[in-house]
């Protein structure tokens, strides 16, 4: 008869059986082996415990409103909540959307932590570490384990899907549909992944990570081989980790993050250097940001729901938004916008900001 000792099971039941096990027996079991450690270092284990212990508008509200992000796509918002990716219709010359969803996609056995839409697809990583892909058209999912831990960043385009990890690793996936989910090349960042943008060319991908283990905590990689092929900046502090970057065009990127700021990136070989800085004046850490195209930057705050518009050629924000208040802090998650309206989204509540009423009460 096949006994198995405790150590030797695999480690989805290994996880299923800490999870019923409370803080103190977790940091007992953490000291008998490096995999007890390794699994039991895992945020989908303390996650649960976090949320009973937590005394906050967050654990008030439930896990419908726990770190949402979302999407525009032409007429749709995607808006995550919990596990699942919802699909609202936006209506026209309104600030308004359909509030029941078109559309919902599901699959993760934990909360969504990103996603994109991309080649009609809905493409997410969660805290299960899988990755979950839903044809916008006929519906069809399909999913497979990416990371040993929660999938923190996604990006795609073109048949390709990068994602980051706490594990310390990227990953390149292929999203052709002979082969779908196959990974292509795994990135070792010696670091824990925050942020991923394929470069609109298709030729690199840019990670950033949490800064505690390089100087710089923006890299490039090759896409074709998943080789390094520089590092960008050199004067980071030790923590000043990248929260999101955005491809403006193939040599301009901008980035933010833990250490305040927004950068503006020369990525033409001969440079490669940041060349405008923008800094958050309340000293807190961005989450996100997003920008036109052209002058206008819009950025989410880590306190007090902050949304902040930045004109690239002025060196002080333009206007603030306050979107929570001090009693209910919360970050700004993710935000977007277009030429009318712009959608920002904190813990408790999606707020949306129309432009045109903004101009008439300035006009005024």
């Amino acid at each position: 008869m096949l006994v198995l000792l405790l150590h030797q099971l695999p480690e989805d039941i290994l996880l299923l059986l800490f999870s019923y096990s409370d803080t103190q027996t977790l940091g007992r079991l953490a000291q008998v082996c490096k995999k007890f450690h390794s699994l039991i270092s895992r945020d989908t284990l303390w996650r649960r415990i976090a949320k009973v212990s937590l005394n906050t508008g967050i654990t008030r509200l439930g896990r419908d409103t726990l770190l949402p992000w979302l999407q525009l796509d032409d007429q749709w918002l995607y808006l995550s909540q919990a596990a699942d990716i919802r699909a609202y219709s936006l209506r026209q010359n309104s600030v308004s959307f359909q509030r029941r969803p078109v559309s919902v996609y599901t699959g993760h056995q934990d909360d969504v932590c990103r996603f994109v839409v991309s080649e009609s697809h809905v493409i997410s990583g969660g805290g299960d570490g899988r990755i979950i892909i839903c044809n916008t058209c006929n519906s069809f999912c399909t999913a497979f384990s990416a990371h040993n831990q929660e999938v923190n960043c996604i990006d795609s385009r073109g048949h390709v899907i990068v994602s980051g990890s706490r594990d310390k690793t990227a990953r390149i996936w292929s999203l052709c549909s002979n082969r779908l989910g196959e990974c292509l090349h795994k990135i070792r960042t010696e670091d824990r992944v925050w942020s991923v943008a394929i470069n609109p060319t298709l030729s690199s991908v840019m990670t950033g990570t949490a800064c505690c283990g390089h100087a710089s905590p923006l890299r490039i990689w090759d896409l074709q081989s998943g080789q390094l092929e520089s590092c960008l900046g050199s004067d980071f502090r030790r923590g000043a980790g990248v929260l999101d970057i955005l491809y403006e065009t193939p040599s301009v990127v901008l980035t933010c993050g833990y250490d305040t700021y927004i950068r503006q990136w020369d990525m033409r070989a001969s440079i490669r250097r940041s060349v405008m800085e923008w800094e958050e004046p309340h000293d807190s850490a961005l989450y996100c940001l997003q920008t036109d195209g052209n002058f206008m930057i819009a950025s989410g705050s880590s306190r007090y729901g902050v949304v902040r518009l930045w004109d690239k050629r002025q060196t002080k924000s333009l206007q603030v938004f306050f979107l929570s208040s001090p009693s209910s802090s919360s970050p700004v998650y993710c935000l977007r916008f277009t030429t009318s309206h712009l959608y920002s989204v904190l813990a408790h509540a999606l707020y949306m900001l129309d432009f045109t009423i903004c101009d008439q009460q300035h006009g005024k």
